[in-house]
C-alpha cells in the first residue's frame, strides 16, 4: 500500500469510521487474556484507526490498548 492511499474503515452497518469517533458494541465480547466481557451496548469513545481496515484500537474502563474488530461495532 502506498502512503497516499487512505484506508476506509466501515462498521457493521456500513458507516464510515474516522479517528476520534465513538462506537457501540453490538454483541457481548470476551476479552482475550482477561476475565472482562464487553457487554452489548457499551459505548467506546475516541477510537483510533489501524493499518488494517478490519481493526480499531481503543481504551475502555480497565483495558488500555484494546484492539476490536469493526464487524462487532456500530457508529454511535
Amino acid at each position: 500500500m502506498e502512503k497516499d492511499e487512505k484506508i476506509i474503515v466501515k462498521d457493521a452497518h456500513g458507516n464510515t469510521l474516522e479517528n476520534g469517533d465513538s462506537v457501540v458494541v453490538i454483541k457481548d465480547l470476551k476479552v482475550k487474556g482477561s476475565s472482562i466481557v464487553l457487554k452489548q451496548g457499551t459505548k467506546i469513545k475516541n477510537i483510533r484507526l489501524t493499518d488494517d481496515e478490519d481493526l480499531i484500537e481503543c481504551n475502555t474502563d480497565g483495558i488500555k490498548g484494546l484492539v476490536l474488530r469493526v464487524e462487532f461495532l456500530k457508529k454511535g
